[in-house]
């Protein structure tokens, strides 16, 4: 992608007013919207016509609004494994945010429910992550990931346990440090206390360490 130009993006989504919305959405944070279609069939030719910079669609599309927009994200990602993806899906589906994880070559992947699309800063900040190669999870799918997981995250102090669900979203130490109102210090001591007690291997770069707290967690 040129440093000179805006980000150029293929959506799908099948309800029109959504689909309307996010194009004036995008366009407004400085994104070219090249293609906005309703189906998968229609994802895949746009992306094969204008391979485009990022992808951003919704799970369930015509015809049979089940998973049609996932598989054909997994698809794309198949065919270009670096290709970025913000999947949107109304409900939370672990086995959905999974396969998308587990696609491509790991990297510039995305799995948020459509409920944070109305805080369009946190969308945004996400859309502008999983362009630049790194991995934002939904905070739900993450707390439902935590609850399904018991021992040895028990051993983890509640403090530890905020930290640890802000790494799996793919937060920086700085964003953590911010969101719990404390220094990049205290958040490191944490994260490797995090790491040591979950033996997990010690990583510098958040997109590794976020896929390993991922894998840990969907185990």
């Amino acid at each position: 992608m040129s440093a000179d130009r805006a980000p150029r993006i293929v959506l799908a989504e099948d309800s029109v007013l959504l689909r309307d919305g996010l194009v004036g959405l995008l366009t407004r944070f400085g994104y070219e919207v090249v293609a906005a279609v309703g189906d998968a069939d229609a994802l895949l030719a746009a992306v094969a016509e204008h391979t485009p910079d990022v992808v951003v669609t919704d799970v369930r599309m015509p015809p049979g609004f089940q998973d049609e927009g996932l598989h054909a994200a997994v698809k794309l990602r198949e065919e270009r494994p670096g290709l970025p993806v913000l999947v949107l899906s109304q409900y939370v589906q672990r086995a959905y945010a999974a396969e998308l994880l587990d696609s491509g070559d790991g990297t510039g992947v995305g799995y948020l429910l459509k409920d944070r699309v109305g805080q369009v800063e946190e969308f945004v900040d996400a859309l502008r992550e999983v362009a630049a190669g790194g991995t934002v999870v939904d905070p739900e799918v993450v707390r439902q990931l935590l609850r399904r997981r018991r021992d040895p995250l028990a051993r983890l102090t509640p403090r530890e346990r905020e930290v640890l669900a802000l790494m799996a979203e793919g937060k920086s130490n700085g964003a953590i440090a911010k969101a719990l109102v404390v220094s990049e210090a205290a958040v490191g001591k944490h994260i490797g206390s995090i790491l040591t007690k979950l033996d997990l291997p010690p990583a510098d770069d958040t997109h590794r360490r976020v896929l390993a707290v991922l894998a840990y967690l969907r185990s």
